[in-house]
C-alpha cells in the first residue's frame, strides 16, 4: 500500500505536470481541447486531495494550508462552461485562446497555490 504522502505527492505532481503544459501551449488554432483537457485533469486532481486525501494523514501543516487554497480554487473559479461556449465560435482564434489559458493559469496561481504546492512537493 502507499502511503499517503506517496498518494499525495504523486497527485500534486501531475497537477504541477498539466500546470506547465497550459504554460508552454503557444495558442495555435485548435489549442483550446488542449487547454480543455488540462485544465480539466488539473480539476479532477484538485477534486481528489480535497475530497479523499485526509489532512491529519499527512503530517505536514503546510498540507493543510494547500488545501485551503485548493478549495478555494475550485469554489471560485470555474472555465468548463465558457470552453464549452468559446469552442464552436473562436476555437480558432488565436487571441482569445492566449486570453483563455492565461485566464486560467492566473487563476492556478491566485494566492500563490502553484508556488505552494510546489514547495509541498519538494518537503514530501
Amino acid at each position: 500500500m502507499v502511503p499517503h504522502t506517496e498518494h499525495l505527492k504523486n497527485i500534486l505532481l501531475q497537477i504541477l505536470d498539466s500546470y506547465k503544459i497550459l504554460n508552454e501551449i503557444q495558442d495555435n488554432p485548435g489549442d483550446l481541447d488542449k487547454i480543455k483537457k488540462e485544465m480539466l485533469k488539473i480539476n479532477g486532481f484538485i477534486k481528489v486531495v480535497c475530497n479523499n486525501i485526509d489532512e491529519y494523514a499527512i503530517p505536514l501543516s503546510d498540507f493543510k494550508k494547500v488545501k485551503v487554497k485548493l478549495k478555494h480554487y475550485l469554489e471560485n473559479y470555474f472555465f468548463e462552461k465558457e470552453i464549452e461556449t468559446m469552442a464552436p465560435l473562436y476555437s480558432d482564434d488565436t487571441y482569445r485562446l492566449k486570453n483563455m489559458r492565461l485566464k486560467i493559469i492566473e487563476a492556478l496561481d491566485d494566492q500563490k497555490m502553484m508556488d505552494n504546492v510546489g514547495d509541498l512537493i519538494e518537503k514530501l
